[in-house]
């Protein structure tokens, strides 16, 4: 494995070894991480950069490379295993820049039901190496989701 030194050189990072084609490659690769706590395929995901944000349900956010990896890492050590099922995606995306919203479904080994559905958002940024993760926000949904985009409620900001 290649190692190189992070913007701050004190912190050294291996090289990512994979380069995601599309936003949606990167998206599956996180999920597949995630559902396996492979805490290494979770980190190839992330740019390597200290403006990326993470915010998990009623955490604080977290920002930077090294906290949102140190933050991964203790939720794999719990050993809780996730099953994650997406619906209600919605996607936008430019050249550089794709943005991901979506509905989480967790099942968690040993609970007998789902648990709340988690609206989440994700961004993803292109980079010389592919497309990275810069942003992943996940909320606690207060309410179903409407099944059709028609249902939703007229509210102007």
């Amino acid at each position: 494995m290649r190692w190189r030194k992070g913007r701050d050189s004190a912190t050294i990072r291996p090289v990512k070894k994979t380069s995601f084609p599309t936003p949606q490659d990167c998206e599956a690769a996180f999920y597949e991480a995630l559902e396996a706590a492979d805490l290494e395929a979770m980190m190839e995901v992330w740019a390597e950069d200290e403006e990326i944000i993470c915010v998990h349900p009623g955490w604080p956010r977290l920002s930077g490379y090294e906290q949102i990896r140190d933050n991964w890492a203790q939720i794999f050590r719990s050993g809780e295993r996730l099953k994650v099922h997406l619906s209600a995606q919605l996607c936008v995306q430019g050249m550089m820049l794709s943005v991901h919203s979506l509905h989480e479904n967790i099942l968690v080994a040993g609970e007998p039901k789902a648990r709340a559905p988690v609206v989440t958002t994700n961004v993803y940024l292109r980079s010389a190496g592919g497309w990275r993760m810069v942003v992943h926000h996940g909320s606690v949904a207060l309410q179903a989701a409407p099944a059709e985009p028609d249902a939703l409620p007229k509210i102007l900001h």
